[in-house]
């Protein structure tokens, strides 16, 4: 039990990847790496402007469409178009992969590490239906693959760093041997880190994280036009701490693996097929034994087991190219509580958070794009999904909801297009969207889920209706040789919004709740989401970002809906000179008035940090190497943002050093 988009039309078994609708970086694009070739201005590395050893959420949080909800310093929850987990789509090479605890610690982002990935793919709304259904968007994590027939058959990098606030010290390494007919490429790292110190010089309790990755990636050539290629990620953290709940991470580990089948055609329709079977296992398990003021105890472990399958068909034609996708998965979520007095001898109660849950699904979705001239372009599609749901122990759910079906199927399209138009060195776009997602496993049939934000246990409903989506979005940009601008907004209206509500019945199975809350629908919500991006070529060395962002998300009320990102800012320089690299940044948030005491929130200040980093690049013997050392928050900024579980504070200045060779 417990073992348990239009893109490329060419999709190659060389390791270059063509992406047919390739904006800006982030938003409705794919971020590629070194051994991709890719005609968006893409970076090189998944590492941020401001530091080269960055983990997977630090690189995402520098998109202007995801935010994070933070419980901790580790395992960041993704919150893409200011929309939670179970509103989006987060896989790893299309894989489904699906946590397996309650309390959302451990999100897919969290079992992959910087240096084992070469692309982030993040599509906002329906677009990202190619990958399941969805409401808000999807984020595809690309292993990274090494090319075949490299000039040099072995190739790799290793990197070490210290952080002193914290007292972080992290080793990624990476390795490939590459031949005409084989490749073979690995990776490792280890991070651990004790506790970190706030703005005051406060230490945050229980933030302190240790985490081992790695993965391994095997091809072969098969013929000239295909190829066969196995991968496997293993990840392991132990003695993770969370200071915003009231229990911590004493294990976690997943082996997420896949073999896949890539052929390629030189002539007619069909430019490429690519088939992957895959399998993953996670399990977790949350306790508070290191809690000693908890009056109860509780254990909290939890598995998930996926079987699945994807295949892939790339056609093109005249001006019309196109990408269908048929996507299949069985998934077993399982949770379980346990609560004891202090003496843990005696037991007291046991009960299945996640009661056996099947979630089975396929569906069949298609991309495509018309190149009406080369300056205008219809980009269209949708999915169909067939979604079955069933609870083995579904006597929990009837205590809450008598006669509730044990299983249930669900029918979910959705829709997309959008029009693109380039005038000179002008670009515009407008789209629309509709689509329908299902209830996740919390929220049909968990049972006494607590959450220490709002402080109440949480009940599913497993005769909740399918969430329902309207979307409009539209972009307008400017872009010559030394600067450029482009102001980006999505609108999203959203028919029965699931969320919670305080019920009548029942009373709180944990100590420190003060009620119960059950998920129900609201008749609408409406959410807005506005980005405005800019950067300026000052001098051939000196050069200046900027992202502004907005959004607002009200209930059928006009009530605050929570977790909904304030107006925020980021401004960076970068100056050059030979072989030193230096950076300034300044980021923020202001006043989160717009907040929700509903759902636990209250107003949280404005907030500027200031931070710093300097780079030199030299050559040692073969070796190429890169020195950098820079500071986060340099002034020592205190403070709590909106998206802090139970305004746990973030981390006060943090002193870094990173050194990478590469061969």
């Amino acid at each position: 039990m417990k073992k348990s988009t239009l893109t490329a039309f060419l999709m190659l078994l060389l390791g270059i990847k063509v992406n047919a609708q390739a904006p800006s970086i982030f938003n409705d694009s794919t971020k590629l790496l070194k051994e991709v070739k890719v005609t968006a201005n893409a970076k090189k590395k998944i590492e941020t402007d401001m530091k080269m050893a960055v983990t997977v959420d630090e690189f995402l949080a520098t998109a202007d469409n995801i935010s994070f909800i933070k419980r901790g310093a580790y395992a960041w929850e993704p919150l893409l178009n200011n929309m939670s987990t179970e509103r989006t789509t987060v896989t790893i090479d299309g894989m489904h992969v699906f946590g397996a605890c309650t309390d959302k610690m451990d999100p897919i982002t969290s079992y992959v590490e910087s240096n084992n990935l070469s692309a982030v793919d993040v599509t906002s709304g329906q677009e990202g239906s190619m990958h399941g259904a969805t409401i808000g968007g999807s984020i595809d994590m690309t292993r990274r693959s090494t090319p075949f027939g490299l000039d040099k058959k072995w190739n790799g990098s290793y990197q070490t760093g210290f952080e002193f606030n914290n007292s972080q010290f992290f080793n990624l390494g990476n390795v490939a041997y590459s031949t005409d007919k084989l490749v073979a490429d690995g990776s490792i790292a280890f991070r651990k880190a004790g506790n970190y110190y706030d703005g005051y010089s406060n230490k945050v309790k229980h933030s302190q994280f240790q985490k081992f990755n790695s993965s391994l990636g095997l091809a072969y050539k098969t013929s000239p036009l295909s190829s066969v290629r196995l991968d496997a990620i293993f990840d392991r953290a132990d003695n993770v701490g969370f200071p915003a709940l009231p229990m911590d991470l004493w294990l976690s580990r997943a082996l997420i693996t896949s073999a896949a089948y890539k052929q390629l055609f030189k002539d007619g329709w069909l430019r490429a097929l690519d088939t992957k079977i895959y399998f993953n296992a996670l399990e977790h398990y949350m306790d508070d034994t290191k809690r000693s003021e908890n009056l109860v105890h509780m254990d909290m472990p939890g598995w998930s087991t996926t079987y699945g399958m994807l295949a892939k068909a790339n056609f093109i034609r005249g001006d019309i190219s196109s990408e269908v996708q048929l996507n299949l998965y069985d998934n077993r979520s399982i949770a379980e509580m346990t609560m004891y007095p202090q003496d843990r001898s005696k037991k007291t109660m046991f009960a299945y958070s996640w009661p056996w849950v099947t979630t089975r699904y396929g569906g069949l979705s298609i991309n495509n794009s018309w190149d009406f001239s080369a300056r205008s372009s219809l980009l269209f599609g949708g999915a169909l999904g067939l979604n079955y749901n069933r609870s083995k122990y579904v006597e929990f759910n009837w205590i809450f909801h008598p006669g509730a079906p044990q299983q249930k199927t669900r029918l979910l399209p959705s829709l997309h297009a959008s029009y693109q138009l380039k005038l000179n060195q002008f670009d515009f776009s407008v789209g629309t969207g509709y689509g329908r997602r299902a209830p996740s496993v919390s929220e049909a049939y968990g049972y006494y889920i607590y959450n220490s934000f709002d402080r109440y246990d949480y009940i599913g409903n497993p005769n909740l209706k399918n969430e329902v989506s309207y979307e409009a979005n539209a972009s307008a940009g400017f872009k010559n040789e030394k600067f450029g601008i482009k102001a980006k907004v999505n609108v999203f209206s959203i028919q029965n919004y699931i969320i919670g509500r305080v019920l009548s019945l029942g009373s709180p199975m944990n100590y420190q709740s003060v009620g119960v809350k059950g998920y129900t629908s609201l008749s609408h919500a409406q959410l807005f989401n506005f980005s405005l991006n800019a950067n300026y070529n000052i001098l051939e060395n000196l050069g200046w970002k900027g992202t502004l962002t907005y959004a607002r998300a009200t209930d059928e009320k006009g009530g605050n809906l929570p977790f909904i990102r304030p107006l925020s800012y980021q401004s960076s320089f970068s100056y050059r000179y030979r072989d030193f690299k230096f950076q300034t940044s300044v980021n923020g948030d202001l006043e989160q008035k717009n907040y929700s005491p509903e759902y636990g929130e209250d107003a949280t200040p404005a907030y500027t940090v200031l931070n710093l980093s300097a780079d030199y690049s030299f050559k040692l013997k073969n070796l190429s190497a890169v020195l950098q050392v820079g500071a986060e928050n340099l002034l020592n900024q205190y403070y709590s943002t909106y998206a802090d579980w139970g305004n746990i504070p973030r981390m006060g200045r943090n002193i870094y050093t990173s050194l990478k060779f590469k061969f």
